[in-house]
């Protein structure tokens, strides 16, 4: 990715919390759901974070996924196209038993470093 493009990249981050009970099968579906959406067009890269600050609620994990677009363009056609659908295959799987949070970044090229 050149200069040029990666000014126009966007990040996409879902945060999530899920009961400890389901944690290891929640990570399992999760590396999968992950490559997934990494073969749709537009995203570039993926990272996965457990988040340590602010700490999860009692009995709860907490995980965060960035992953990096192309542009807006890709995000919309995934918001569009894909996002519905991948959403309710997690909410099938696990109910009410994770939330999910998301939200969009780019980043601030004029900022100080």
């Amino acid at each position: 990715m050149n200069a040029s493009q990666a000014a126009d990249a966007v990040v996409y981050e879902v945060n999530v919390e899920a009961d400890v009970e389901i944690a290891a099968a929640y990570r399992a579906w999760l590396r999968e759901h992950i490559a997934e959406i990494l073969g749709l067009p537009g995203f570039v890269d993926a990272r996965t974070f457990e988040v340590l600050d602010p700490p999860p609620a009692a009995g709860r994990i907490a995980l965060c996924v960035q992953y990096r677009l192309t542009d807006d363009a890709a995000l919309d056609a995934y918001l569009r196209e894909h996002a519905p659908r991948l959403r309710a295959d997690g909410v099938a799987r696990f109910g009410e038993r994770f939330r999910a949070h998301r939200r969009v970044l780019r980043e601030a090229t004029d900022a100080a470093a």
